[in-house]
């Protein structure tokens, strides 16, 4: 089991690491469905895909290498701050200093729907937790910081920490075309004044305002939101 000054290590090397390396991504080869890797967006994130067990990190990219003693639980997401391929072909995605994972057991970097998923997650831990104005986190949150909290315990994203900054953190959606994981938003672009999480389904979740939790709405015509940010691409 990873320690807590081990998660501590590997997420501020992988903060550290996005500014300077890119990620991968993967599509299909049409004529017999192999991955091919391809370049994507600095700051993506991998997401760990190893059927509900711990998988090991070892200290190069082999499969011969050593385990560091470092275990990265599944459907976890982890910033990359390195790749390499071993002469088999296999990319590897390296998490921290030395601590490097096989890209057979990983979701993907633009698994957005895992992705997605992780966030729905993380704000659902959140619920029933009361309303402080101007509060991240983690004992109480406003309607900002709670998709602060949100984003950066999920998936390691800096989204910023207030409404108008967060509408910028993506490209801008129609209510109609939301999906899991966009940030929705109330008022005009740049004059936000609330924000939400859209969970799928009609449904969002947010801190309401002073005298309420964190809970789970329906959108409705009652308080109609006026547009969405996708983060997540």
């Amino acid at each position: 089991m990873i320690s807590k000054k081990q998660i501590a290590s590997l997420v501020a090397a992988s903060v550290i690491g996005l500014s300077s390396v890119a990620v991968v991504d993967y599509v299909n080869d049409v004529n017999n469905n192999t991955p091919i890797v391809q370049a994507a967006t600095v700051g993506q994130s991998v997401v760990v895909n190893s059927n509900g067990q711990e998988i090991g990190l070892r200290v190069s990219p082999s499969d011969n290498a050593a385990l560091t003693g470092q275990n990265v639980a599944d459907k976890t997401s982890w910033a990359v701050v390195g790749t390499a391929t071993d002469a088999q072909g296999q990319v590897w995605y390296n998490l921290a200093a030395n601590a490097w994972i096989k890209s057979s057991n990983i979701l993907g970097a633009n698994d957005t729907s895992a992705q997605a998923q992780k966030l729905i997650d993380t704000a659902k831990a959140q619920l029933g937790k009361p309303y402080a104005w101007g509060a991240k986190g983690p004992s109480a949150f406003d309607c900002s910081g709670l998709m602060h909290y949100v984003y950066q315990q999920a998936l390691g994203k800096e989204i910023g920490g207030y409404t108008v900054a967060q509408e910028a953190a993506g490209d801008s959606v129609d209510i109609k075309d939301l999906k899991p994981g966009d940030l929705v938003f109330w008022g005009s672009h740049g004059a936000t004044y609330h924000v939400a999480l859209y969970a799928g389904n009609n449904q969002y979740i947010d801190a309401p305002q002073p005298g309420q939790n964190v809970s789970v709405h329906t959108i409705s015509s009652y308080f109609m939101p006026s547009f969405g940010t996708r983060v997540l691409k």
